[in-house]
């Protein structure tokens, strides 16, 4: 038997070979209806969940924000008691000073060395009441941040108990209905493998655009299932044939018959 007849046979049997096999219209039309049923079905799931993830995330969110700004209050507060230390230092500084002068004056020999000491200890003075002021000012600072501190720790507190129980929600909510999507996903998965990509991209970006998620629709009294403007006869005609993908002249959606919803079903 020769090679070409033997290519021929093989052909004619079905068996595998390196051509891709072609799926008919009719066959991506109820795999696109199918892939419609399943992703509504995944998006009632998660509306289910409703907000809680986003509330969960925004909770996180301000967690991180109030345990920056604790941090911050912190490091200046430390900041503030260095500086309060640095200046009680140079306040004690001063006074060995004035001290020293002190002491220099009762060994003077003239008027203008006494009153050079006089100003050096009048200066040293002026520089306590500066420092004096300065930790006056860092303290009531120090005071001032602690209350934010405190105040941003009971708010802690509150989102902390707040994010315990949405997570806590969320994940009950999650372990009910994790399986049911995991499996819709595969299946999901399943259909989209008889679909071309090209089609599969067009049916995602009507998808994403129609407000109730509806890329396929059935035809329901003569109307689009989708946007329920009249089909024209003619048009009906073709959806019924299955010979192509036929799309609502009105809002783009993906139109098919009941014999495809029955197909799927």
């Amino acid at each position: 038997m020769s090679k070409d007849t033997q290519a021929d046979k093989l052909k004619m049997s079905g068996a595998a070979t390196d051509e891709p096999i072609e799926i008919s219209v009719e066959r991506k039309l109820v795999s696109l209806y199918a892939l419609q049923q399943i992703h509504s079905q995944i998006d009632r799931i998660r509306i289910i969940r409703g907000e809680l993830p986003l509330e969960v995330q925004d909770l996180e969110d301000e967690i991180a924000g109030l345990e920056t700004r604790i941090e911050n209050y912190e490091n200046d507060t430390i900041i503030l008691s260095q500086n309060i230390a640095d200046k009680k230092l140079a306040i004690k500084d001063s006074f060995t000073l004035i001290k020293r002068y002190e002491e220099q004056q009762m060994n003077v020999r003239n008027n203008r060395e006494y009153d050079s000491l006089s100003k050096e200890v009048e200066f040293q003075n002026l520089e306590i009441q500066l420092s004096e002021k300065r930790i006056r000012e860092f303290t009531a600072k120090i005071e001032g941040l602690q209350r934010e501190i405190n105040s941003a720790k009971e708010r802690l507190a509150e989102r902390m108990n707040d994010l315990e129980i949405k997570r806590s929600e969320l994940q009950s909510i999650i372990e009910e209905t994790e399986k049911e999507e995991d499996d819709l996903i595969d299946k999901a998965k399943q259909h989209e493998s008889q679909i071309e990509d090209r089609l599969i991209v067009a049916y995602k970006r009507i998808r994403q655009n129609a407000r109730n998620g509806l890329a396929v629709v059935q035809i329901e009294r003569d109307a689009c299932g989708g946007c329920f403007n009249k089909i024209p006869p003619q048009h009906q005609l073709d959806i019924r044939m299955h010979k192509k993908v036929i799309v609502c002249e009105y809002c783009g959606r993906i139109l098919v018959d009941q014999d495809v919803a029955d197909k799927y079903n």
